[in-house]
């Protein structure tokens, strides 16, 4: 009802509530106006300060039997003005985390209710992959399915459509018209195979949900893992596996292309594994030579300008032993990589050819291949059968493409 800053609008609210009550004033993204007050560099009167100054004017005149409750929303408490979160103006802090397995399976429930699906759709296992998502995301996740199951022809929401809506919220929408030379396949499936024999030999992995070399947003291929049950803290062991795995894909194309055929492929990797890297030494205390001590980094003063004023959280000195542990850790995990994929080098030719040939596997179908040599049958058969029956060039007497 009321849109915009300024102190008249927070005083015409108040009486309006006062006017209207018992009833509730309800503000929300309240950090737009309720931001911690500067220290008067950008000028002390500026709009914004006087919108909140009046705010907590008017929240500190209120009885307790003026039967109007205050309420208000925001996803960043972190830069909210202490003054207003002080008992007697805002109370009562509800944090609203994302939701957990459980939270995310009923939630994915309430919404799949709006469409048919195959009675055979497990919910759970849409919820364990889906780590991270909020209520909006597994909203649009239930949408993205039931707009591919239309485009197809499809009456009713397969676990495929599922899959793909995932792939296509988390990763980007598939670039089927990307032209890939043969010599980009190949590195490609070798990079990825490179992850995905590295996730197997790796006792503390999740296990693989898939490997695929179709590209998708801004990636050519990826490896997804599906972890057993939302984790609030990670082992050692564990972010070590993690560093080795996204190695693997840089390892692998240099085993198998050599030293000058590498590609800048491992960009995302390496960035991921650098900040892991990063995150165990200066945050979570990881490292040995640094012991568990908190490091800030040295950060620049954004707001006032970069120059003006920068915080020094550690010393020249400290920084280059952060800068050496962290480069320790990235080749910890570089030479794991290296050692399971010389050892495994069988596994990584196999695999490498199965993607070129089937371009997305299932985890179960990695270890069929890996460990008992048994390739997916009847999977391109299928495909052709599901491009017919959901295709609405077959009613015109088209045969669409079978794509592998």
């Amino acid at each position: 009802m009321f849109v915009g800053v300024g102190a008249s609008r927070v005083r015409d609210m108040f009486e309006q509530g006062k006017k209207h009550s018992p009833c509730i004033i309800f503000i929300d993204e309240i950090d737009a106006v309720g931001r911690s007050r500067g220290a008067g560099l950008g000028g002390g009167n500026d709009e914004r300060e006087q919108t909140l100054n009046q705010l907590l004017v008017e929240m500190d005149g209120f009885d307790t039997n003026e039967g109007v409750i205050i309420i208000a929303a925001t996803n960043r408490p972190d830069v909210l003005d202490p003054a207003l979160l002080r008992p007697g103006r805002f109370d009562r802090q509800v944090v609203v985390s994302l939701p957990d397995i459980i939270g995310r399976e009923k939630i994915l429930k309430v919404h799949s209710k709006k469409i048919s699906m195959t009675p055979d759709i497990n919910l759970r296992t849409i919820a364990r992959g889906t780590p991270g998502f909020s209520g909006a995301d597994l909203a649009n996740l239930v949408n993205e399915a039931a707009l591919l199951a239309a485009r197809k022809n499809k009456r009713i929401v397969t676990y495929l459509e599922f899959e793909e809506a995932k792939d296509k919220v988390m990763m980007g929408a598939e670039r089927r018209s990307m032209v890939m030379t043969e010599d980009e396949k190949k590195l490609t499936a070798y990079h990825e195979a490179g992850h995905a024999i590295v996730t197997i030999n790796e006792k503390a992995a999740y296990p693989i949900h898939k490997a695929t070399i179709i590209p998708r947003g801004r990636a050519l291929g990826m490896v997804m893992q599906l972890p057993e049950k939302d984790e609030v803290s990670q082992t050692r062991e564990q972010l070590h596996a993690q560093m080795s795995i996204a190695m693997g894909g840089r390892v692998a194309e240099e085993l198998i292309f050599g030293h000058d055929k590498v590609t800048t492929g491992a960009v995302s990797d390496i960035e991921q594994a650098t900040k892991r890297a990063r995150a165990m030494v200066m945050r979570a205390g990881l490292s040995k030579e640094l012991g568990p001590v908190a490091y800030g980094e040295n950060e620049e003063e954004v707001f006032l300008g970069r120059s003006v004023a920068r915080q020094q959280n550690m010393s020249e000195e400290t920084a280059k032993k952060v800068d050496a542990e962290i480069r320790k850790f990235v080749d910890k995990g570089y030479e794991r990589a290296k050692k399971i994929l010389t050892d495994k080098i069988e596994d990584l030719h196999k695999l490498a050819k199965a993607l070129l040939t089937y371009e997305t596997l299932s985890g179960e179908e990695i270890e069929d291949i890996v460990n008992k040599n048994v390739y997916p049958s009847n999977k391109e058969d299928l495909k052709v059968e599901d491009n017919d029956k959901g295709s609405a060039l077959g009613s015109i007497g088209l045969k669409p493409k079978i794509v592998h």
